[in-house]
This record gives structure tokens, C-alpha cells and sequence, in this order.
């Protein structure tokens, strides 16, 4: 009898247990949502196990369509077509703020530059120019690293830095934020970009813009913010309810400043 009991008691323990799916963005996926998703559980969801996939922001849309995710990262807005996709699902998408971003222009930290232009930085990624020499550095051939294309932030880029035309068939493309902060550091020749919180990777150094730092008080005015979120259905399950308000909350916003993003409240 004694037995029987602590089985059933494990059993109701387990199936207490819920799993919350998060898909997309890497901006948003290799660091932020983590430790939200900690501080969630510490704050009295210890019962919530998660599952986060940061992929690009591209795979949160049909994940939500197909139910395999409750919860779509992304670094940039649903698009028409996205949106109507899971609408056909029967998922009608609820947009939520979750913080705000810079994309920062990442070089080696041995190169003589700190600045750049916006027209120099538009040169550079659409291929005009291709040797450092050119814009006033070292001698060497520019070896571009980008986002790959189920990339937010490789769209992003597209259209706030290179006027929507095509990056150069020679640029390099990477799974997400640190790996092309990870071959900048690398490469004496390399230049990146990286959300705000991966721009103070070690062997790299981030540019001024027009003259604009990018750091959190010159959001306002610098080249290349934008805003992050998270996409649910217009009706989500208690858990990921219950998530995306504890993002929105004092304490989850107090975490996005910690990890190096700016609180949505901040602008």
C-alpha cells in the first residue's frame, strides 16, 4: 500500500508538469529568453519546464502555426504573409514588445578605426568597397560575416544599413549573434554585425555610427535600433500567458537591462 502510494503521488507530480516551446530569434533566444525563463521559474513556476530553439526569427511563424511552439521569438515585426499563414492555422497571432535593440557594427580590436559612416557601413556590406585602405584602414581585404537568411536581423540589416540590396556573394554567413562575434575576434580584417548584448565579445570592438555611439541612451538617435518581440495565439495557454506578462513586468524588464538589452519602458 505504501508503495502504491508514492507512485501515484509521482505521477500526479509529473503530470503537473508543463512544457513551454519558444522558437525563433537568436538575438533574443541565445541569452535573454534563458534567464527570463529562470527568473520565471524562480519567481513560483518551478513546475514549468521550457524548450528553447533560437533558430532565426523566420522559424518562430510556422512553429506557432503548427502548434510546435507556444511562444515565437523575433527581432523584427510578423510580416503580411507570415501572419496569414497561421491565421489559416486557426493562430491568430497577439504581439508583445519585449525589449528594444541596436545592431551594432562589430570590427577586430586591432584595427586603427572606431567610426564609420552610414554610407561607408552601406558600401562595405553591399561589396562598393571592399579593402579596408579605401575608408581609411590597414591594408586587407574585408571579410564580411553576416546572419544566415531565416535570419530577423539579416533582414533588418537589409533594409536599415544597405537600402534593401543584396549582400556581396563573398560575405560569410552564421547561425547567430556570437558566432560572428566569435570570427570577428578572429579575423584582423573582419566586421560584423551583433545585437547590443553580444557587443562586448572580447578581440572585437564596436563602431561609432555617424558619430553615434551605440549604447542605451542614444537608442533614440542611433542608425540601426529597432524593437523585439514575442508573438503568441490570441489565446495561449496559461503558461505562456503567464510568461509573456512576467517579460512585460518590472522584474522581467530589470532582467533585460542585466543582459544588455534596452527595457521596452526605456523609449
Amino acid at each position: 500500500m505504501k508503495s502504491i502510494l508514492i507512485a501515484t503521488t509521482a505521477l500526479i507530480t509529473l503530470s503537473s508538469a508543463q512544457t513551454l516551446s519558444i522558437k525563433g530569434s537568436d538575438t533574443l533566444g541565445a541569452k535573454l529568453v534563458p534567464q527570463l525563463a529562470e527568473a520565471f521559474k524562480a519567481a513560483g513556476n518551478k513546475e514549468v519546464k521550457f524548450e528553447i530553439a533560437a533558430e532565426g526569427s523566420s522559424t518562430a511563424f510556422p512553429a506557432l502555426a503548427n502548434g510546435t511552439a507556444q511562444i515565437g521569438m523575433s527581432s523584427r515585426k510578423v510580416k503580411d504573409d507570415e501572419r496569414t499563414f497561421c491565421r489559416t492555422k486557426g493562430v491568430y497571432l497577439k504581439e508583445h514588445p519585449a525589449c528594444h535593440d541596436m545592431i551594432c557594427v562589430i570590427i577586430n580590436k586591432n584595427s586603427p578605426l572606431s567610426g564609420l559612416t552610414k554610407a561607408q557601413v552601406s558600401k562595405i556590406f553591399t561589396g562598393q568597397v571592399k579593402d579596408w585602405s579605401e575608408i581609411g584602414g590597414s591594408p586587407g581585404q574585408i571579410s564580411i560575416y553576416t546572419r544566415n537568411t531565416s535570419s530577423g536581423t539579416y533582414k533588418d540589416w537589409q533594409k536599415l544599413a544597405m537600402g534593401g540590396r543584396d549582400y556581396p556573394a563573398s560575405s560569410l554567413k552564421m547561425a547567430g549573434n556570437e558566432q560572428i562575434a566569435q570570427e570577428v575576434a578572429k579575423n584582423k580584417n573582419g566586421i560584423g554585425y551583433v545585437g547590443l548584448a553580444y557587443s562586448k565579445t572580447p578581440g572585437t570592438k564596436t563602431l561609432v555610427i555617424d558619430g553615434v555611439q551605440p549604447v542605451a541612451q542614444n537608442a533614440k538617435k542611433y542608425a540601426y535600433a529597432r524593437l523585439c518581440y514575442l508573438y503568441g495565439p490570441d489565446k495561449p495557454s496559461p503558461e505562456a500567458e503567464a510568461f509573456m506578462k512576467f517579460v512585460e513586468s518590472p522584474a522581467g524588464q530589470e532582467i533585460v537591462s542585466k543582459v544588455g538589452f534596452i527595457p521596452v519602458k526605456d523609449l
